[in-house]
């Protein structure tokens, strides 16, 4: 197995602004065109959708009418880039068997639904190994990936591994399982890494302060290859550090509290990578997202308080 330190290096894609893109993930209820019109209403520059219900593995068959508002919507909203997110069902580190061959079939059709819209990136939890083994779950993952990438060669979008918390016996919360998957990938530059504050906090990697972050940034780095990260979910942690609890809060209102997004938002060498929200909706998810993109626009260039409650 490789080193992760010599992994083949990810695609680069260029063309992105150089400022901070922040945005949120928006419902698709109505049809996933609707979503950017969403996006805007909240201030969001970028948006996470979901391009199917994500609690079923059926999915509706996109229209010609429904694609074409979508990407209209996006021209004219100017949102960009869409980070898809694949249905909690999907579980590519299972065992062999009708789990691994459903999660499979649901996650090709996934990727060929982000294609359809333009949907640059699609992210999905590595899976759980549900008890069979840390490195059988990771064979698995990377089996499936392999075996997807053989089946649409030409498919543009890049699935992102997102960090996980562990709950369970999920994979992903340490960047050196991450790394273990990307090395048995054989187009391991068809695939990046989405880095979940909450998830990475909870697994135990303490980014509340400035030293903690760098010490999180440069392990990342030396695992996978700071180019490999090509989006970021904000979002506060209800759970303490090490809890292993995949629980998100709004900004500045969980464990985290403000010094990691400030951290995380004045990163130069993160100017690029797309920021999204995750965190609950509450009754009114208009003024719940609009309130937590505030609190991390007041945190840009060191504005803010440096410390507590936003």
């Amino acid at each position: 197995m490789p080193s992760p330190a010599v992994l083949p290096p990810v695609t680069r894609r260029t063309g992105l602004p150089a400022r901070i893109r922040l945005g949120a993930h928006m419902s698709i209820a109505g049809g996933v065109d609707q979503a950017p019109l969403r996006g805007k209403q909240v201030g969001c520059d970028t948006i996470q959708v979901f391009t199917k219900s994500n609690r079923q593995w059926r999915a509706r068959r996109l229209s010609d009418r429904e694609v074409e508002a979508f990407k209209a919507n996006l021209q004219m909203t100017g949102i960009t880039p869409v980070v898809a997110h694949d249905c909690y069902l999907v579980n590519l580190a299972a065992p062999r068997g009708p789990v691994w061959k459903k999660s499979v079939a649901a996650f090709r059709e996934e990727l060929t639904r982000a294609e359809r819209l333009g949907i640059p990136y699609l992210v999905t939890h590595p899976g759980s190994h549900a008890g069979a083994s840390e490195s059988e779950g990771i064979r698995r993952v990377a089996e499936a990936l392999n075996l997807l990438h053989a089946a649409l060669p030409a498919c543009p979008v890049q699935v992102l591994l997102e960090t996980t918390a562990g709950q369970g016996s999920s994979l992903g919360y340490r960047f050196e399982q991450l790394a273990a998957i990307l090395a048995r990938v054989e187009e391991s530059g068809r695939v990046g890494i989405c880095l979940d504050t909450c998830h990475v906090f909870a697994a135990g990697y303490d980014i509340r302060s400035p030293e903690g972050y760098r010490k999180t940034l440069a392990d990342l780095t030396a695992c996978l290859g700071l180019a490999r990260l090509k989006a970021c979910h904000l979002n506060d942690s209800k759970g303490g550090l090490g809890s292993r609890l995949d629980r998100h809060e709004h900004i500045g209102e969980g464990r985290l509290g403000l010094a990691a997004f400030r951290s995380v938002l004045n990163d130069p060498r993160l100017r690029r990578v797309p920021m999204i929200l995750e965190t609950p909706k509450d009754d009114d998810f208009i003024a719940a997202d609009r309130r937590n993109l505030a609190r991390l626009r007041r945190l840009l260039n060191g504005r803010g308080r440096k410390g507590g409650k936003p």
